[in-house]
Order: C-alpha cells, then structure tokens, then sequence
C-alpha cells in the first residue's frame, strides 16, 4: 500500500525522496526492520493473549530431560510469525506481482491449517489433533493452486537468449543474440555445468506436442515438494529455537537467490536464468527472515512460546514456494537437508520397526528417538547444544547453496 502512494506521490508530485520505494533494496530493509519490531513489540503482547485464553501446550510423557516444565507453554505462536510477515508484506510489496500474491496466499493457506490443527489439540482435548488425511488434502490443494498457477499465469515467464539465423547459400549465420521472454518448465539442477533441466523433456516420448502436457509433470512435483517440505518443518520444530533458527538460516539463501535471479545485470554476470518480476519476493523474503528472529526472541530456550503446527505448517510452505518460484528446488535437498534428515529419521524408524516386528516378532529401533533431534536429547545432550550446533550445519548448507551460483 505504501509502494503505491509513494509512487503516486513521486510520479504526480514529484515529492524529492518519494521514488527511493522503487528500490527492492530500499524496501526490503524497511520490511525486515519492521517485521522485527511487530514480532518483538507485539509479540509480547499475543503471547500474554495466548496465556489468558489458556491455549498451553500438552506434553506427552516422553521420558526426556526438561519435558514437564514445558506444560503449559503458550503454544500457536505461529501467529506472530505470521502477522509480522503480512503486514510489512501489504505495506511494502507490489500486491499485483504473482509470486507476491502465492506467497500470501500460502501464507494463509498453510497457517489456516496449522491453525485448526493446533484449535483441535488444545480446546478439544485431542492430542491428535488433525488428522493426517485432512492435512495432506489441504497441502496437495495448495499444490494445486500453485503448480497451476506457476505453469498457467502468462505472467510467470523467464528469459532465454536465442539466436536469429539467416540461411545464406546452404549455409547457416548466426548475425544477432536476444534475449526471449517465455513461458517455461525450466529448473536448475544444482552443481552441474549445463545445470538446467526441462521438466516438459521428461515427456517428451510422447510426441511432438509433449510442450502442451508439461503440466502432467510440473504440477505433481510441486504438490510433493509442498507436501515434503511443510512436513520436515512440522517434525523439526520438536525443541526450542530449532524450527525458527534453521528455517530463517535457508529462508535468507532464498532471499540472495530470489534477489539475483530476478536482476538482469546480476543474473547476466552470473549466468543464471532471469525471472522477470521475482526480485519483488525479496521484500517478502525480508519480512518473513525478520519475523522468524523477532519470533526466536521468546522461543529460544527456555521458550516463553511455541509456534505449534501454525508456524511450522507455514513455515515449510513458504520455502517450499519461494524455492520453486526461483527455479532452486532440486537444491532443496542441500538448503533444508535438517528438514529432510527429520523426515527420513522418522520414516525408517517407523518402516524398521514395522519391518523386524513383522520379520522377528519383536520391533527394533535404529534411533534411540526420533525425530532425531529427540534422538540426541536422548543421548544426554542439552537442548542449546542440539540446537546451536543444527544451526551451524544450517548455515553450512545455506553457505553451500550459495556456492551453487558459480560452482559448477
């Protein structure tokens, strides 16, 4: 709303300093200064809301140090999160560019689940809370929505350079290169040289007009990397600090990527695709980095509040989206290895233990706990430590991702 008069006012008025929010730079500062002071001034305040309303945490007895004391916590705090995201977001942001306009609504859309999720657990009594089924259906509906619109929307286009060919006396001549704007499945495939991948190629058996079924393949994958990514988030966020810490660690990686990716000159230098209107996600990328610190402020241990499923579900949307949105993610794997190394404790745990119960009669376990942060809580490890020492693996990985941008 504020890019909006500003511009009126620098166009119409030709007021002196009114034309500095046409900077991404300029905008993205002020959005992540604001967000944080949203987050810590009136985090306090939601947090106390929460308290009066009684929305604590339940713990479930689970036989690890420190666990009892957390009863009670204010949970949903994802609410903070969110608000301080939104609000710079709608002030800051160009509210008619595309990427804007799915971020919000992932925002919303994954926050409404958490939302109810978090609702179920604590004023129903049900520790279950949603039940698995409805989360998915509601993750692979925003996979819908953002596959399509990714694929569908003629605004979302990257820019290709081609060669004109004159045919002269059997002989081809290359006289001109130009950049070419145009709608395209195209994605990068981390540390190699000729490092992008068509997804409409993987269909290309089919014949000649394959271009036109892309969206066969295209839509299905973003649905898993939502799916996938939301539920790493939702199973990191198990101790204080740890969700928050390493998603604003992955999410400012984004943020370089989104940045450069959608600057000509940087993205020429680097050689890396243009995507026309994505540099305005670094202005939402800026909100999002300055509402998961304002939020560690009272998360960081011993936490004054919990996220619940209503920051985490959100939290893994939105990288899930902001990485697809700037063609990076096949380096997902690289960025939120945390995420997905909490995923995969959880998915051999349980298959082991099904497997040897099926197999011996009797189940075993391959971590002491997991997700696998609970499995070094059960090694004696102090909550700080696990979760200092995942931020540094975070930043290691988000170092390693950046890297990307010339290693190849």
């Amino acid at each position: 709303m504020l890019y909006y008069l500003f511009e009126y006012l620098d166009k119409t008025m030709d007021i002196p300093g009114a034309g500095v929010f046409q900077y991404i730079t300029f905008r993205s500062a002020l959005a992540l200064i604001l967000s944080l002071m949203i987050s810590t001034i009136y985090g306090k305040k939601i947090i106390t809301f929460l308290r009066n309303q009684q929305v604590g945490e339940t713990v479930r007895e689970l036989g690890l140090d420190g666990q009892t004391q957390k009863a009670g916590t204010p949970t949903m705090g994802g609410l903070i999160i969110i608000i301080a995201t939104l609000i710079p977001v709608l002030l800051l942001t160009k509210l008619n560019n595309i990427y804007i306009i799915l971020l919000i609504v992932t925002t919303l859309w994954m926050g409404t689940i958490g939302f109810i999720d978090d609702y179920i657990k604590i004023f129903k009594k049900d520790k279950q809370g949603l039940k698995g089924i409805f989360k998915v259906i509601g993750q692979v509906g925003l996979g819908l929505i953002v596959g399509s619109v990714l694929y569908f929307n003629p605004t979302v286009t990257v820019i290709e350079r081609s060669s004109k060919v004159m045919n002269s006396n059997q002989t081809e001549t290359v006289i001109s290169e130009s950049p070419v704007e145009t709608k395209s499945t195209v994605t990068t495939i981390p540390f190699t040289k000729n490092n992008e991948l068509d997804y409409a190629k993987i269909i290309e058996w089919t014949g000649d007009d394959y271009q036109n079924w892309a969206w066969l393949v295209f839509i299905p994958i973003v649905i898993f990397i939502i799916t996938a990514v939301s539920n790493g988030a939702n199973l990191t966020d198990g101790i204080d600090g740890l969700a928050a810490g390493t998603s604003a660690i992955s999410v400012l990686a984004l943020g370089i990527f989104a940045f450069v990716s959608g600057n000509v000159i940087l993205s020429s230098y680097l050689n890396i695709m243009y995507i026309p209107n994505s540099g305005e996600m670094t202005v939402f990328i800026a909100a999002f980095v300055g509402a998961l610190i304002g939020f560690l402020w009272y998360n960081s241990f011993p936490a004054s509040v919990f996220m619940g499923d209503t920051g985490s579900l959100t939290i893994g949307g939105i990288i899930a989206v902001l990485a697809i949105s700037v063609r990076k993610e096949m380096l997902l794997p690289v960025l939120c290895a945390i995420f997905f190394a909490e995923n995969l404790s959880v998915i051999l745990q349980v298959s082991y233990f099904k497997y040897t119960k099926r197999r011996f009669g009797e189940g075993k376990r391959i971590f002491l706990m997991s997700p696998l942060h609970h499995h070094y809580q059960k090694k004696g490890y102090h909550e700080s430590k696990i979760v200092t020492r995942f931020w540094i693996v975070a930043i290691l990985l988000a170092i390693v991702s950046i890297v990307t941008l010339k290693l190849r």
